[in-house]
């Protein structure tokens, strides 16, 4: 038979129960009022990159399709400088109140960590992911007068080629520490070749260098390329990320050609400074994530050979871990190192 407790116990047990719940309120009332009132005044959105790339074009569509959502413009604005680092930083150390974010990227986030001795920002335990935006397969692409005229028409081929020519073969990159960059010397160690980089500043020079026949190949992002390949400029050989683009069905992956393991692409999505109340970082998720469904966003990210669909906080916080991981071992086998 049950008795009941005294009423002494039961009254001492709610004041306690009272005095836990009044220990949690100074922390939790402030993080739910800012989150409800979010936002009340403009957003600052920082491109870490110069105006006219797909990054930047892709930000300022996102940024019109948000200021409806949210009630608030979402003002753009480019800082560029020290291969995105300068405008990561700035949002790192801005206030975590969700209104200064980055378009960060595969650079900024899973590259240059292993890249520059002194990166003024940790990029994960600074910035709240908010959700991936876009994830483009890198193709590798050949000038096509020296494919013709060696008969190279796969990647097998040009690593045939560059066997019996050790040395001889050359390829560009938008940079010492760029993709292209990565990706060339992980092929070169995977595939046991010996070729030679030839950095430029920036992809658009690393292009005309090899439609002008400086360079024999260079693996350059999918969108970029896209519109050569398809005008028979530059002759595509292999996508390198795990599966075939959906612009590119024809052409077979890295890994399909013969080199195991081979799993590169470049991304780019939406962060806010660390330590932002989860609320406020779901309230942008959500925002990002509707303006990506849009049909003229959807549009335009299939016409870059995107593969991603939004992700939420959690799992683009994951992903990003695990990017970082992945390129601690290429940087290295690279060799690349910047100060």
């Amino acid at each position: 038979m049950m008795t009941k407790a005294p009423r002494s116990a039961v009254r001492r047990a709610l004041l306690q129960g009272a005095v836990a719940l009044a220990a949690t309120l100074p922390f939790a009332a402030p993080a739910l009022a800012q989150a409800t009132d979010f936002p009340s005044k403009p957003i600052r959105f920082v491109v870490p990159y110069p105006p006219g790339g797909p990054l930047d074009t892709m930000a300022r569509m996102l940024a019109e399709k948000v200021r409806g959502s949210l009630g608030q413009a979402v003002i753009v604005e480019n800082r560029s400088g020290a291969g995105g680092n300068i405008g990561a930083d700035l949002v790192a150390k801005a206030p975590a109140d969700g209104y200064t974010l980055v378009m960060g990227a595969v650079a900024t986030h899973a590259i240059n960590p292993w890249l520059f001795a002194n990166l003024p920002y940790d990029p994960v335990k600074d910035f709240a992911p908010v959700t991936i935006v876009a994830s483009v397969p890198n193709v590798l692409v050949m000038n096509v007068e020296f494919a013709e005229k060696n008969n190279i028409k796969s990647l097998a081929d040009l690593i045939e080629y560059a066997k019996k020519n050790p040395g001889k073969l050359n390829y560009g990159s938008g940079g010492n520490g760029s993709a292209g960059h990565l990706s060339g010397e992980l092929l070169k160690a995977r595939a046991g070749i010996s070729v030679e980089h030839i950095p430029y500043q920036g992809a658009a020079p690393a292009q005309l260098a090899l439609l002008s026949g400086q360079s024999d190949f260079m693996f350059d992002n999918l969108a970029a390329s896209a519109p050569l390949i398809k005008d028979g400029k530059v002759k595509a050989l292999a996508v390198t990320t795990a599966k075939r683009s959906s612009l590119l069905s024809d052409v077979p992956t890295v890994e399909e050609s013969g080199i195991k393991g081979f799993d590169l692409g470049t991304w780019f999505g939406v962060f806010t400074t660390g330590g932002t109340p989860a609320p406020v970082v779901a309230k942008l998720n959500k925002a990002y994530a509707d303006a990506m469904q849009q049909p003229d966003v959807k549009q335009r990210l299939l016409t870059m050979g995107s593969e991603a669909g939004p992700m939420t906080p959690e799992a683009f916080a994951e992903f990003v871990k695990n990017e970082k991981t992945k390129y601690q071992e290429i940087v290295k086998i690279s060799g690349a190192s910047l100060n």
